[in-house]
């Protein structure tokens, strides 16, 4: 039931979307219709949508499935066909009783166009003698750019008609708050500008941090922030000033932003403020809501109740605060007190898991294959809390499965785990797991689970630092995950030969978990790690290792020991790993504001300020997209923008209108680009006619035209193919 009133939503949402861009489109084209005819044009054709005709309207011949043009198109053929006086009184009467325009509504909604008589966007023509006095050509150059731009100024119009609506109504939207710094990111390794003066030496912005300024301007909410970011030219910095609880003046901080493999805009890492609220919305399944609570162990936790205080501490007031908290724990267990506002409590107990390293084990720099790993020890993947009944349960999975097989894959990492299934969509998928028995003995349990059309088998995977010591193969290579990080060899290549081979011991120390063999290397090289601040020095660590193999004769299994060399680089990488949360932010409620204006003087002052700034912001990325620091795959075509504004349609309707002033904004200046078959192109050539005294000659228009109308087929299609591949996860 949940699934099919998601379908009703989006199908809703999309609906929306649709008709709210059919109405950005119907404004552009009803400047050019209304100059048209405020010049005295005649206009045979205002259409929305491209193809054939769904239904039109003509006056004086009212509606019709499909168009009227052959109807009218008959009727004026009657009337030429008579002689003399009957003829003029033959196109009199059609011309007082029959409009030349049709309205009508084409099949596909994206697009749209006015059709005027002389003036053809695929076929331009030139003047002549037997120009009517009623066509496009006949009239004044300076009229003629009036009637080009008219849609552009309907569309700037618009936008700021509706950012004023926004404005005056309120939009709420994240403040100008950093929620946290990601680790190994610009905004985390950065220290202020004036740190000396402050006495601040803890490198980074932090949590709670406000920005008062960006690049000199004081944002709006936290997308000014991620905007000045991806926005940002080669080699530029982002100026940040910011206020910081007991800090007595501003920071300052100038980071270059770094492109972000997974977005691939740049970026310098920062995250919103979050609360410690859990969403309302979440009420809305139930189910799900419940299945995610208690894997996570938030039993009794619902919907709408806050985070009130960490092992007795009240004084948190947001996510970065539970992150400390869980930084400052060392792995110790918190207590999470949650309230419903009724004075209804609810305390449950996480504990923190030790972070691994994270890097990238794909050669190609384009593309990102993350890993979580310990100097290359690679966790198997395991299945987290699976409850009876669940989909991956009846399948034959059980809670704490070590994968030794899945599809072609031996021991796969969680990565290599989950791209398998993802890779078997709709098929089955052969399964070989480790499983304990009631005296904790593991043996092999085989099945074949079938994976759903979304690509998956019904489990979530275990927390890889939690997951029991079994490793599989070392990649030979890794690469930070930072772009342009220098490859290098993890410590363990040589040391692990056999995937499915199980830790018992590091230097002596037995281990069984993750967590054991992180704490373990920690201890045997505190000594080496300690000396490296007066001069890098390795380390060296023994390791007793089980390999996947048949027992003894005598029941026993072999175990080896191998020694781990660390280099001083991946010794400080080991130590400064930290401790993460077992919840995400997105568990929780970010924190929100309602940009409103303070009256309707100050909606029209906002309204024009944001109006501006998105033109300029469009021209930016066009200037962006030329130097290389914005991707073509970043652009959205008719299927990004549709998805993208039903994400924006679930916000609430503001949003969405908000989301079409964007639109419209980026409709007029697209429009009006120095492009064959724009706006833009056709005042140019207006422009090189009114110079030269006589238009560019037809061969010349037809082939800019042609060359135009192939331009944007070809980004049409290049946006469109991003767009169904980020849709479908390519």
């Amino acid at each position: 039931m949940d699934a099919l009133l998601n379908l009703f939503t989006t199908l809703y949402n999309l609906l929306l979307v649709v008709v709210g861009f059919g109405l950005v489109i119907f404004i552009h084209e009803m400047g050019h219709f209304l100059t048209a005819r405020w010049a005295k044009i005649r206009v045979f054709a205002f259409a929305l949508g491209f193809g054939p005709a769904v239904v039109s309207f003509r006056k004086g011949m009212g509606w019709r499935r499909g168009s009227s043009e052959p109807e009218y198109i008959k009727l004026l053929t009657a009337a030429e066909d008579l002689r003399g006086e009957a003829r003029e009184q033959a196109r009199a009467d059609l011309s007082g009783k029959v409009s030349p325009t049709e309205y009508r509504l084409n099949a596909l909604p994206f697009g749209g166009y006015v059709k005027m008589l002389g003036q053809h966007d695929l076929h331009p023509e030139g003047t002549n003698a037997a120009t009517p006095p009623d066509s496009y050509l006949a009239k004044p150059i300076w009229k003629r750019m009036v009637v080009i731009s008219g849609g552009v100024v309907m569309n700037i119009l618009l936008a700021l008609a509706i950012f004023m609506l926004v404005f005056f109504v309120g939009l709420e939207t994240e403040p100008a708050k950093v929620g946290r710094a990601q680790a190994g990111t610009p905004a985390a390794q950065v220290l202020p500008d004036n740190a000396e003066q402050l006495g601040i030496t803890r490198p980074g912005l932090q949590p709670g941090d406000i920005v008062l300024a960006v690049n000199g301007r004081t944002p709006d909410d936290f997308n000014d922030v991620v905007m000045a970011a991806a926005m940002s030219g080669p080699g530029e910095m982002v100026s940040l000033r910011i206020e910081r609880p007991g800090i007595t003046e501003p920071l300052r901080f100038a980071i270059e932003p770094e492109r972000d493999q997974f977005t691939n805009l740049f970026s310098i890492g920062i995250e919103p403020a979050m609360t410690l609220t859990i969403p309302e919305q979440y009420a809305q399944s139930p189910e799900d809501w419940r299945a995610v609570a208690d894997s996570f162990g938030l039993v009794g936790v619902e919907p709408g109740m806050r985070v009130v205080s960490v092992n007795g501490d009240t004084t948190i007031e947001s996510f970065g605060d539970l992150l400390d908290a869980a930084q400052e724990s060392e792995g110790r267990p918190l207590e999470l007190v949650f309230d419903d506002n009724t004075g209804a409590q609810q305390a449950v107990t996480i504990t923190p898991a030790p972070s691994l390293m994270r890097d990238d084990t794909n050669p190609d720099p384009s593309v990102v294959s993350p890993i979580q790993h310990l100097l290359g020890l690679v966790p198997v993947m395991t299945v987290a809390e699976l409850a009876p009944g669940s989909r991956g349960y009846e399948q034959g999975l059980r809670t704490g499965d070590i994968f030794a097989q899945l599809g072609s894959i031996e021991f796969p990492s969680t990565d290599e785990g989950i791209s398998e299934i993802q890779r078997h969509p709709g098929k089955p998928i052969e399964v070989v797991v480790l499983r304990a028995s009631d005296n904790g003995e593991l043996h092999e349990v085989a099945f074949t689970a079938n994976v759903d059309g979304e690509g998956r088998i019904g489990f979530n995977a275990g927390t890889p630092a939690r997951a029991p010591a079994f490793v599989t193969l070392t990649p030979r290579t890794l690469r930070g995950i930072k772009p342009g990080s220098p490859d290098y060899t993890p410590a363990a290549l040589d040391a692990i030969t056999r995937p499915g081979s199980r830790i018992l011991a590091v230097a002596g120390a037995p281990v069984s978990t993750f967590a054991d063999i992180r704490a373990a290397l920690i201890a045997a090289t505190a000594e080496s790690h300690a000396s490296g601040a007066h001069g890098a020095q390795a380390a060296t660590v023994s390791l007793d290792i089980q390999p996947p193999l048949p027992p003894q004769p005598d029941g026993s299994r072999l175990v080896e020991t191998v020694s781990l060399t660390i280099d001083a680089e991946q010794l400080a990488r080991l130590h400064a790993l930290g401790w993460n949360l077992p919840i995400g932010s997105w568990l929780f409620a970010p924190e929100s504001f309602t940009l409103r204006a303070t009256g309707p003087i100050d909606a029209i002052r906002m309204g024009i300020n944001r109006t501006q700034r998105m033109m300029a912001m469009t021209y930016l990325t066009i200037a962006r997209l030329v130097q290389g620091t914005v991707k073509i795959d970043n652009l959205k075509g008719p299927v990004g923008i549709a998805h993208l504004g039903t994400q924006v349609a679930s916000r609430g309707y503001i949003w969405l209108i908000f989301f079409m002033g964007l639109i419209s904004v980026n409709l007029a200046v697209i429009n009006f680009l120095p492009l064959p078959i724009a706006d833009g192109g056709q005042f140019l050539m207006l422009l090189y006619e009114g110079i030269r005294g006589r238009p560019l000659p037809i061969p010349v228009q037809n082939a800019i035209t042609a060359a135009g109308l192939l331009l944007l087929v070809s980004v049409f299609l290049l946006v469109t193919y991003n767009d169904v591949s980020n849709l479908f996860g390519g």
